[in-house]
This record gives C-alpha cells, structure tokens and sequence, in this order.
C-alpha cells in the first residue's frame, strides 16, 4: 500500500507544481502580437457585442442555435440502435429508417420554410 501511496503522491506533486509552470512558460514561449485586431471583440458574426442591451437581435442567430441541437441531441439516438442493430433485427432497422426520415423530413421543413436563408 505505501508504494501506491508514494506514486499517487509523486503523480499530484507533479500536477500541482507542473501544471502552473508549463502554464506560466507558455507567457515567454508563445508567439507575441501587438496588432490591435487581434484583440479586437469578434463573436459569432457580430463585431460590437457592446451596446444597449434593449436593441434588436437578430433571430436567426437563435434559430440556427435551436435548429442545431435539435438535430445533434437526435443523432444521439443513432448510438445506442447502432450497438444493438443485430439484436433489434430487422423491426429495429425499419424503426431507424422512419427514424431518419422523419429528421429529413424536419430538415426540407426547415430549409423550405425559409429559416436558414440569411438574405
């Protein structure tokens, strides 16, 4: 038990004491760049993200977010039916197939409704 010990002790002391070092090294090895663009405030297409928080905000932004998890927690189902595919059978593969018609289904919805046109 006391060599255990002694390696787990010496594995966090590393941890502890390695962790910062490398961190702080990182100040005087990393590349330096004093253009002011790159400090310049750049998120998700919107170039001044200081502003009066009652302006508009364009919808779309959400719309995309939303569209985005729904599909992705859906591709989550595809996991678990593809590990247990030869159990399932051939019941669990016509379940998939109206599975993933219905998310292509959802998807011609969206792109016809006209949600992902940004003009």
């Amino acid at each position: 038990m006391s060599s255990q010990l002694a390696i787990a002790s010496v594995v966090i002391a590393a941890l502890v004491v390695g962790l910062p070092a490398v961190f702080h090294l990182t100040r005087y090895i990393g590349a330096k760049s004093d253009n002011p663009r790159k400090n310049e405030v750049y998120e998700s297409g919107v170039r001044r993200t200081v502003k009066d928080p009652f302006d508009a905000f364009n919808v779309r932004f959400f719309l995309v977010g939303v569209i985005f998890l729904i599909f992705d927690v859906e591709v989550l189902y595809l996991f678990p039916w593809a590990v247990d595919l030869r159990e399932l059978g051939w019941f669990g593969l016509v379940e998939m197939f109206v599975f993933m018609g219905l998310l292509v289904g959802g998807l011609v919805y969206v792109f016809r409704s006209g949600v992902m046109r940004w003009i």
